[in-house]
């Protein structure tokens, strides 16, 4: 059962409502440090990430120093974050490329995110929405989850998602919606335990308590 648009609308009312200003929880303070923050997010909570980060930045801050940076050295300051290998190899090729072919400047087109080491559509987004103020819906394991018990799509692909979001879902409520729904899906509809007795999404929802 998908929503009509009617519901969809109250959705995003009642979201706003709930959530007036939402941003993102990674840490950082440039969009190069946003990008690799996000990489490293990736199976790890953004508190975690954020004290990684902290530590990491503050040696290597951007493209040039972290290009530059031991391999052994990225893996012990990011190990806490879990699959410290694979992340620290795409962290200094991502910084590498960055480096090399955009002239230390991390790029603006999800077409030009999307060829650096580690990034994907998911992580594109997060940078071209956050530090780059473009609309764009990022859809994460939260994102996923509740479109699929708020009606508001059946497909499971990641992509798919999003493109099916971005045709139901008014252009200046993109962003805004995926940060919405990060946080509604951490304080009220969780994956194993949704609160659906205080939910207010209840009398829209059509799977109504059901995981």
């Amino acid at each position: 059962m998908v929503l009509d648009s009617i519901k969809i609308n109250t959705l995003l009312k009642r979201l706003k409502e709930r959530y007036p200003v939402v941003k993102t929880q990674l840490d950082h303070t440039t969009p190069f440090q946003l990008l690799i923050a996000t990489i490293m997010s990736a199976q790890c909570t953004d508190n975690q990430v954020n004290k990684v980060t902290k530590k990491l930045f503050a040696i290597y801050p951007d493209p040039d120093a972290l290009a530059a940076a031991p391999l052994k050295d990225i893996k012990r300051i990011i190990y806490s974050t879990g699959f410290y290998n694979n992340k620290a190899k795409n962290i200094k090729a991502c910084a590498q490329s960055i480096l090399e072919n955009y002239k230390n400047i991390v790029p603006e087109s999800i077409e030009s995110l999307i060829c650096l080491p580690g990034v994907g559509r998911k992580t594109a987004n997060v940078v071209r929405s956050a530090a780059f103020g473009y609309d764009a819906i990022v859809v994460d394991t939260h994102v996923l989850r509740l479109s699929n018990r708020l009606g508001l799509t059946d497909k499971k692909d990641p992509v798919k998602v999003e493109f099916e979001l971005m045709e139901i879902i008014p252009k200046s409520s993109w962003s805004d919606l995926s940060l919405q729904f990060i946080y509604f899906g951490r304080e009220i509809c969780d994956a194993k335990k949704p609160l659906c007795k205080i939910c207010p999404m209840f009398d829209i929802c059509p799977t109504r308590g059901k995981k």
